[in-house]
Parts: C-alpha cells; sequence; structure tokens
C-alpha cells in the first residue's frame, strides 16, 4: 500500500510538472506572436517612429536567441526546476514592466528582459520533461502535448493579440502574461526535486560571449533583411558576423574541457536529422502564419480578430497530430516514420494555397480549411519526435545543451522564414506589378503564392534530408554505449536513436 500510494504521488507530480512547462511553453511561443498584433496600437500610444518600433519584437528575438545556450547551461548549474521557476517570476515581472511601459525605451528593455528570461525558460522547461518522463508511453504523451501546445502557440497568439488589442488595450498583450506566469511559477512547488549538476568547470566564458554574439547577429541580420533587402550591406556584414562567430564558436567548443555546447549534442546522426527537421519546419511555417494574416485581412477584408479565429483550424490540428498521433505512436514506430509524414503533409497543405487568386471564390472551404488541417497535423506530427530525439541518450549535465540548442533551432527558423519568405513574396509581387497588366491585389496574391511554393519546397527538402539522417543502418550501427542509451533503447525505434556519427 505504501509503494501504491507513493506510486500515485509520483505520477500526480509528474503531471503537474506537465501541465507547468506545457504553461511556460504557451507563453514562449505566444509571446512571440502576440506583440505583432499589438504593435500598432502600442505605436501610436507611446510615440515609436516607423524606424524603431521593430525593436518591440528584435529585442525580445536579440536576447531569446542570443542567450538560450547559456540559458541551458545556467538551467544545469541551478537545478532545472529551481531555474524554471526563476523563469517564470522573471518573465513575469519584464511582462508587467513592458505593460506599463511610458515610453519606446522602457518597452524594448521590458521585451529584452523577457527574452533574457525566457532563454532560461525554455530549456530549463525541456529539460524537466526529459528527466521527469522515462517511460516510452509516458515520454509519448508528454512530449505530444508539450508538443501541442508550442505547435498551437503561434495561433493562439495572433487570435489572442487581435481580441485583447481590440477589446482592452495593447497593455494586456504584455499583462496576460502576469498571471499565467506566476500560476506556473506556483505549479512547481508539486515538480520533482532536480538537483544542480556539479560537474566541477567553470562557465565556458569564451564560448558565451561567441554564440550569443553569434546567434543575435544571424537574428539580427534576419530581422533588418525584412525592411531593407538581403543584399544591404548592414545585412550582409551582419550574416558574415553571424557565421564568422558561430565558425569560432565551434572552432572553441571543440577545445573547450567544459564546453557550452558539447559538440556531440550536434554530431548524432539521428538528433541532427532532428536539428534540421524542425529548423525548417520553422522556416516554412512562420512564414505561413504570416500570410495567413496578411491574406485574409488585405485580400479577404477579415478583421483582426476574424483572421486570428481562422487559425483555430490549424491549432486544433496540431493538437490532434501530436496527442492522436505522435503521442499515441511514440515508441511504436521510428521518429522518422512521424517526422517524415508529416514534413510532406505541411509542404502539401501550402501547395493548395499556390493555386489561389485574386479572383477565387469559396476560398475557406476550399483552400483554407484543407490548408491549415493538413499543416497543423505536419507541425503536430514533428514536434513531439524531434523533441524527443533532441534530448535522448543525453549524459545529465548536457541535457540542458541540448534542450537550448532545440529551443535555438527554432528561434533561428522563426526569424529566418519570416524574413526570407516576406521578402520573396514583396519581390514577387513588385516584379508582377510591373511585367503583368494587373490589380494590386492580383500582384499581392501572387506574391503570397510564391512565397508559399518555396515554402512548401523548403518542407519537401527537410522531408528528404530527414529520411537519410534518421533512418536507421542497421549494417553499420555500433554497439551502444551504456551512458548514451536512449531512454525508448528497448523500443523498435531503438536503431534510429543508437545512430551515432563517430568522429
Amino acid at each position: 500500500m505504501p509503494d501504491e500510494t507513493h506510486a500515485r504521488a509520483g505520477g500526480r507530480r509528474r503531471w503537474w510538472t506537465l501541465l507547468a512547462v506545457s504553461t511556460a511553453q504557451l507563453l514562449v511561443v505566444l509571446d512571440s506572436t502576440i506583440v505583432n498584433i499589438a504593435l500598432p496600437s502600442a505605436q501610436q500610444s507611446l510615440g515609436m517612429t516607423d524606424a524603431n518600433r521593430q525593436w518591440a519584437v528584435t529585442a525580445y528575438a536579440l536576447a531569446f536567441g542570443g542567450l538560450l545556450l547559456i540559458g541551458g547551461r545556467v538551467s544545469g548549474l541551478l537545478g532545472h526546476r529551481r531555474a524554471f521557476a526563476a523563469g517564470l517570476v522573471g518573465f513575469a515581472a519584464a511582462s508587467a514592466l513592458g505593460g506599463a511601459a511610458t515610453g519606446p525605451g522602457m518597452l524594448f528593455g521590458a521585451r529584452a528582459l523577457q527574452g533574457v528570461f525566457a532563454a532560461l525558460l525554455a530549456p530549463a522547461g525541456l529539460s524537466l520533461l526529459t528527466t521527469v518522463y522515462t517511460g516510452t508511453r509516458e515520454r509519448g504523451r508528454a512530449f505530444g502535448v508539450f508538443a501541442a501546445v508550442g505547435a498551437a502557440g503561434a495561433a493562439v497568439g495572433l487570435i489572442a493579440g487581435g481580441l485583447l488589442t481590440q477589446y482592452a488595450g495593447w497593455r494586456w498583450c504584455l499583462y496576460v502574461n502576469v498571471p499565467v506566469a506566476l500560476l506556473a511559477a506556483l505549479g512547481t512547488a508539486f515538480v520533482p526535486h532536480a538537483p544542480p549538476l556539479r560537474t566541477g568547470g567553470r562557465l565556458d566564458v569564451p564560448g558565451a560571449l561567441l554564440s550569443t554574439a553569434g546567434f543575435a547577429a544571424l537574428v539580427y541580420a534576419f530581422s533588418e533583411a525584412e525592411p531593407h533587402g538581403w543584399g544591404d550591406p548592414k545585412v550582409l556584414a551582419l550574416l558574415g558576423a553571424g557565421v564568422l562567430l558561430l565558425a569560432a564558436f565551434t572552432a572553441v567548443e571543440l577545445r573547450a574541457p567544459h564546453p557550452l555546447l558539447p559538440m556531440r549534442v550536434l554530431l548524432h546522426r539521428a538528433r541532427g536529422g532532428a536539428f534540421a527537421a524542425i529548423t525548417l519546419m520553422f522556416v516554412a511555417m512562420f512564414g505561413f502564419y504570416l500570410f495567413m494574416s496578411y491574406y485574409t485581412q488585405t485580400v479577404l477584408g477579415y478583421s483582426p480578430v476574424e483572421s486570428g479565429l481562422t487559425l483555430i483550424v490549424n491549432a486544433a490540428a496540431a493538437l490532434a497530430g501530436s496527442l492522436l498521433i505522435a503521442g499515441r505512436l511514440h515508441g511504436r514506430v521510428a521518429p522518422a516514420a512521424l517526422i517524415v509524414p508529416g514534413l510532406v503533409a505541411a509542404a502539401l497543405g501550402m501547395l493548395i494555397l499556390t493555386r489561389l487568386t485574386a479572383e477565387t471564390s469559396a476560398v475557406l472551404g476550399a483552400y483554407l480549411v484543407p490548408a491549415l488541417v493538413l499543416t497543423g497535423l505536419g507541425l503536430g506530427c514533428v514536434m513531439p519526435p524531434t523533441a524527443a530525439l533532441a534530448t535522448a541518450h543525453m549524459r545529465p549535465h548536457e541535457i540542458g545543451a541540448a534542450s537550448a540548442a532545440y529551443n535555438a533551432s527554432q528561434q533561428l527558423g522563426a526569424a529566418l522564414g519570416t524574413a526570407l519568405l516576406n521578402t520573396l513574396a514583396a519581390s514577387a509581387a513588385a516584379a508582377h506589378l510591373t511585367s503583368a497588366a494587373g490589380t494590386t491585389a492580383a500582384a499581392t496574391v501572387h506574391g503570397y503564392t510564391t512565397a508559399l511554393t518555396v515554402g512548401a519546397a523548403v518542407l519537401l527538402g527537410a522531408a528528404c534530408l530527414t529520411s537519410l539522417l534518421a533512418t536507421p543502418r542497421p549494417e553499420r550501427e555500433p554497439a551502444a554505449e551504456p551512458e548514451s542509451r536512449p531512454a525508448y533503447a528497448a523500443e523498435p525505434e531503438a536503431a534510429v536513436a543508437q545512430q551515432v556519427s563517430r568522429t
């Protein structure tokens, strides 16, 4: 009886962990989109110029993307539960500061602080799930819920942003984070204790500086490419600096006794496929969300709230894909059997929209709903197995780094996708307007369909790459080392998870 009671208590603690981590994941993903909807109102209220208003978004992205690897290391040093709680409290405080902003500088600073605490919160949360859920079926359900929240978060952000801005004011797009974050922080009292990891090494300061500068330079370059174009000298300089800094970071990490990002995190064959899949998925999907917002409002005449509500279809499909497909099949099929079809399904959803013209009728039922369902199902099938592979068979002191690298992949993909596909759409629309005797609406739709064609090609390329990296090669499979055996090594996908590039 005592053992049964203890088991029930342990089960409750695990589900409290899932609830708290999923809430935090919603905050992080939602905050990336909700402020975009509120930005025009915030600009008018605070007197921001057209030139500096982008910093309300860029400040968050720079801090978040640039500090993720440091956040993963700090999470391990503090203990994942303690780091998770600190990240939630800090995120709530920064959100309150941003909501009370009296000028542009105060808002930009608060957004940067949000990014700092999100960089601690995100890897700590994924690390907690990895360490708390060890059974195959439980882990499948947990990662399914976690991924469903993440997949639906962007759509929820658009919906919530429209509703809050229209009916409560733009400040509530930031204030709403406070009670949610504090409730999640209170829930960490029920999360199993995770002691700090004593690795005996100091913080890899050169690696920390180089990774922060490199990621920040790339994210900033992507954000500047959208308004100024990819050929702008400033954009090219930032891209070059980012690549050089990350190359220097790699060289430092290969020689560091206690690296910030151990190279075995990236050189694992199946894990590399997971990182590639989630990065390219976010490249395509964040461009897709952007175009859904623009197309429904500028061409179809939807209000911001109606445009956001349309994306409920996508959010519901993502939930179904994560919980009913990926969550239930975790441990029963190889991860590639979920990731590759998910990428292909999302690509097909985007290809449906490439048939649109300015004169297309019955758009909602014939085009938008099928596209939203397919992209949602695809995203829902990709996120759980990639999150699981990203942290599988990691040593305890490397889980934080792997979690941070996974979140960094998402951030870079989202930033690149928004900038790249928006630039392609604008260029295609301008070229169509000058070369064809069409209307502005026709040129706009042509720009959208061109960018979505590229997005679909990115997803199909990701499917091919993932199938190569994440498909097992039994004839080459080495004996698994005890410390690197995945949590689900006895399951059917063991051959996939045990593929390691020995370098």
